[in-house]
């Protein structure tokens, strides 16, 4: 062998050894494998696995936009009277955190509902619900279950509240059990703090609580359910019941009655001895309403509420779904004034009903 090929030999063996090495440190080096959100579906849509645990969350929410104009169909005075005395603004953004999983016991979950709204250029921020559940035991912030227990009445009705039957709007801390049986039967039992709502403190000042009950029965006709609640500060009882029947995949209706004891017709005006679980004017209550689905995308609400002392309230809109997650509401109400409630419109605006308007856009996700 000449001198030349000696020399392209160890110069081969050079280059045959540098890759073999540099292969060896691309290996060596290699990232470790990624752990990607993976999807839960036990719980519905939207649920995935917080990585490197066994619970699952979800994260939603909306974003809304409320118009008003015309007559403020709760005290009958201008909207906005104390500013713009014509209309009223309101943003609000909602972030709801639902956190589950699996235990011996049953399901555990955690669940938090936060708002920030600015109406009119004042700021407001709110934790509307923040509570644990664990074996149908439930405790924390809640929204009142003399209200949301039955169905909140017109649940697709703006300003469905005119004539008060315990709504979303307030929620109290609350200790709750709920038993859930076959064939659609469920029970509940709580306890109540209570909560400060429109100027009335309804916040217990002992160690005994409000106490609540309540029955329902859903079947795929709809569903019946009655409620009782106890106040323990005034001694006094609030009861409701409600039916609620779909006539067709396009149509559904319901109706709703209550009842207090020892209603005080001067608690409007004296701000005293005021029922947690009577809220409205006069010994009874009753609400109704309809849901007419139109279309795919669009489908008509109307509502109306009757209380003993005599004010009526009408309320119809029309809920369309611009687009998936995206809807506008277009709302027309109306209020005829009774009783205590009659008498502070017509004293301080001079008439006896008011007619009002409001239009909703929300963003949900």
């Amino acid at each position: 062998m000449d001198f030349r090929a000696l020399l392209l030999a160890v110069a081969g063996t050079v280059v045959v050894a540098s890759v073999a090495r540099s292969a060896d440190a691309v290996v060596v080096a290699e990232p470790d494998s990624m752990e990607y959100v993976r999807v839960c579906d036990a719980y519905g849509a939207g649920f995935f696995y917080i990585p490197g645990t066994e619970t699952c969350l979800k994260v939603s929410g909306y974003l809304r936009f409320d118009l008003a104009g015309g007559d403020d169909v709760f005290t009958g005075g201008p909207v906005g009277a104390d500013e713009n005395d014509t209309w009223y603004a309101r943003s609000r953004a909602e972030l709801r955190f639902d956190a589950r999983s699996e235990t011996e016991l049953g399901t555990l979950r955690s669940f938090a509902d936060t708002r920030v709204q600015n109406t009119n250029g004042d700021n407001a921020e709110s934790l509307h619900q923040a509570f644990i559940e664990l074996g149908g035991f439930q405790i924390g912030l809640n929204d009142v279950l003399f209200g949301s227990w039955l169905g909140y009445a017109g649940s697709s009705i703006i300003q469905d509240d005119v004539i008060q039957y315990g709504s979303d709007s307030i929620s109290s801390n609350q200790i709750s059990y709920t038993f859930k049986g076959g064939n659609g039967f469920s029970a509940i039992i709580a306890a109540e703090q209570g909560e400060i709502f429109n100027g009335y403190d309804y916040i217990i000042d002992d160690y005994m609580p409000h106490v609540l009950a309540g029955v329902k029965l859903q079947q795929q006709w709809g569903q019946i359910g009655a409620v009782v609640g106890y106040d323990s500060v005034q001694e006094d009882v609030g009861i409701k019941a409600r039916l609620d029947v779909s006539l067709s995949d396009a149509i559904s209706v319901w109706v709703m009655g209550g009842y207090q004891s020892n209603y005080d017709a001067d608690s409007f005006v004296t701000n005293q001895n005021r029922n947690w679980y009577g809220l409205w004017e006069g010994d009874w209550a009753a609400w109704g309403g309809f849901a007419f689905k139109v279309t795919e995308k669009a489908t008509i609400n109307g509502q109306a509420a009757y209380e003993e002392q005599g004010t009526l309230a009408l309320a119809l809109n029309v809920n369309y779904e611009i687009v998936p997650g995206l809807i506008i509401r277009p709302e027309l109400n109306y209020t005829k004034f009774g009783g205590a409630r009659e008498d502070e419109a017509v004293s301080e605006f001079g008439d006896d009903d008011a007619i009002g308007s409001i239009v909703r856009v929300q963003r949900n996700f």
